[in-house]
């Protein structure tokens, strides 16, 4: 059967971490299998894990024969989530779409980590871990005991049938607060909005009354210069003119006599040299001109007008008393005036502003609860069928007689003055960020006994099989492609440990599965088998992972039979183990291509 090509967590380096030396560890796109002696260093390969999910960095994890841990892990065919994030931050994946993540621990507890060669935050690997990888301990069990976790989760089960309700509430939720904060404040602030209200008309009608111009303080302040500067600009100009246009007696020439003077001397020679340096002194004789005209248009215009100054000092005074006030210049003053506008506009505590806004609010009001019970229909239609797919799974994992419900039910609120109180279908609910609704994931261990909450309704290897089970029923729904799981087969064993083995090796059709288990009933369903081993030496213990071959896998499963490594029963026990495993991958893989020629 052909594999699936999919993202995938192809390898991964360790080196320096705990009584890891170094070592690598080559996965499998399907199950992989990691098993090993107590204390051989298996934590140690989740402790890789985590922290390739940029998870918090520890110093006492460094080995002690090291100056730091390294960890490096190649994404092979990331996905589409993977390689926008890389070119967001500047890193390069190969042409196939390889990412290279690498996390460094220092022994002072420093952290640095990169990500396709570029050295980032810590934070961008837990994005990139986001998209590529979850892993699954006994902490997560933990919070599959909590509320939000467990909304959450059924959440992430619906895909899109809740994610597009609960978008639309939000945005309605967001502008309903909004609405309602300001209102508040209207009705509780009034005399204080009130006060500034006047403040704000009070200096708008200042300014009105001045009726300033952009950049009028600067023209005012050139003009007034000029004006007070008259007699010295006029003689300063008609000085200039006089030499360029001679005196007006004529007795004096100026530049523009003179230059055309030399144009005559010039051609009276009758010398073709001479000549040809007649049209530079046009030229030089037409720029003389104009700046004598424009010289005398300057002085016609110029006039010492000391009625005028006065009118522009005046000007500049009732300016400069808008500055004083409001800005440190005129433009500023426009631009404080527009802001006041604006704020006055929201400031309005009239009865009928209020009404407005109050009927503003309720109008929202009733369009989010509206959206509210779309969500939650969306929500309890995917609980029953979240329901029955766990609890089918349930079945399977020696817990055939137990039922998984998941009640969606709103949260009350203690009546409309309640904070977020939201009238939906004639109940007062809590309008929270993620609807009205709580989500509890409740056990029926057996046949008529009542539903109880997790965590009063199963055992710690219970609970290890419900999350396993729900696992495999969000299988379909869950977008990251690899999954590790540290030992969720804890406390249990038998036919739940065999039926545990053959769920993840199902779970391994669609994503790409790492476990940890002690359990060889686990591990014999595996399409890689690791194990770490323990090497003693110097009175230093240091531990390696290596692949095992079809024949070390018999010796290892074997040895985890309650260590019958060295007995032939053990082997032989260990063969019927593979050999089962294998038959039920085959009627696992065969069953879907059955359904099919049935329909």
């Amino acid at each position: 059967m052909a594999r699936i090509v999919r993202p995938m967590l192809a390898e991964m380096r360790i080196q320096g971490l705990g009584v890891i030396d170094d070592a690598t560890l080559e996965l499998d796109p399907g199950l992989t299998v990691l098993t090993g002696e107590t204390g051989a260093g298996k934590t140690m390969v989740v402790t890789g894990l985590s922290l390739l999910g940029g998870g918090r960095a520890e110093a006492s994890r460094v080995a002690e024969s090291a100056s730091r841990a390294v960890v490096e892990g190649r994404f092979e065919r990331s996905g589409a989530a993977a390689l926008e994030l890389a070119e967001e931050v500047g890193a390069e994946a190969d042409e196939d779409g390889t990412l290279i993540a690498v996390r460094t621990v220092s022994a002072d507890g420093r952290s640095r980590a990169h990500l396709g060669g570029r050295s980032v935050p810590v934070g961008v690997l837990g994005r990139l871990a986001e998209a590529t990888l979850a892993v699954h301990g006994q902490n997560d069990q933990l919070r599959l005991l909590r509320p939000a976790d467990q909304r959450a989760l059924l959440d992430r089960y619906s895909g899109d049938a809740v994610a597009k309700p609960l978008a639309a509430y939000r945005e309605i939720r967001a502008e309903w607060q909004a609405v309602s904060a300001e209102l508040v404040e209207r009705r509780d602030n009034a005399r204080r909005l009130a006060q500034e209200a006047d403040m704000l008309r009070h200096g708008l009608t200042e300014i009105e009354a001045v009726a300033p111009e952009p950049g009028e303080d600067r023209e005012l302040v050139e003009e007034a210069k000029r004006l007070a500067a008259a007699d010295d600009l006029r003689e300063a100009a008609g000085l200039a003119r006089a030499m360029l246009s001679g005196s007006d007696d004529g007795e004096t020439p100026g530049a523009v006599g003179l230059v055309g003077e030399a144009r005559n001397r010039l051609h009276s020679g009758g010398d073709p040299e001479l000549v040809a340096l007649d049209p530079r002194l046009g030229e030089s004789l037409a720029v003389l001109t104009d700046v004598a005209g424009e010289l005398s248009s300057y002085l016609d215009r110029l006039d010492a007008d000391p009625e005028r100054l006065a009118q522009v000092l005046s000007r500049q005074a009732e300016l400069k008393a808008l500055t004083r006030k409001y800005a440190a210049d005129i433009d500023g003053v426009l631009e404080w005036a527009a802001q006041a506008q604006e704020r006055l506009a929201g400031l309005d505590t009239s009865d009928e502003a209020l009404a407005a806004l109050a009927a503003r609010r309720d109008a929202l009001a009733a369009d989010l609860a509206g959206h509210a019970a779309v969500l939650s229909a969306a929500r309890a239609e995917a609980a029953g069928r979240l329901a029955a797919d766990t609890t089918a799974e349930l079945g399977g994992l020696a817990m055939k007689d137990a039922e998984l419900h998941v009640s969606v039910a709103p949260r009350a609120a203690t009546g409309p003055d309640a904070a977020d109180a939201l009238l939906v279908e004639g109940r007062w609910v809590v309008a929270g960020s993620d609807g009205v609704d709580e989500v509890e994931l409740r056990l029926v261990p057996h046949p008529g006994s009542a539903p109880q909450p997790l965590h009063k309704g199963a055992s710690g290897g219970e609970l290890s099989r419900v999350m396993l089970a729900l696992e495999v029923a969000l299988a379909g729904a869950d977008p990251v492609p690899t999954m590790v799981f540290d030992e969720v087969d804890a406390g249990v064993g038998g036919r739940a440990a065999v039926e545990i083995g053959r769920r993840l090796a199902r779970l391994a059709a669609r994503h790409q599965v790492i476990v940890v288990t002690h359990l060889p009933q686990v591990a014999a369903y595996a399409d890689r088998h690791l194990v770490v081993q323990k090497k003693r030496g110097e009175g230093v213990t240091r531990s390696s992972v290596r692949t095992l071959p079809e024949a070390d896998r018999i010796v290892e499963l074997a040895r985890m039979l309650a260590g019958l490594d060295d007995t032939d029963t053990g082997r032989a026990h260990a063969e019927e183990l593979l050999a089962a495993a294998r038959t039920h991958r085959e009627e696992d893989r065969a069953e879907p291509r059955r359904r099919r020629r049935k329909g």
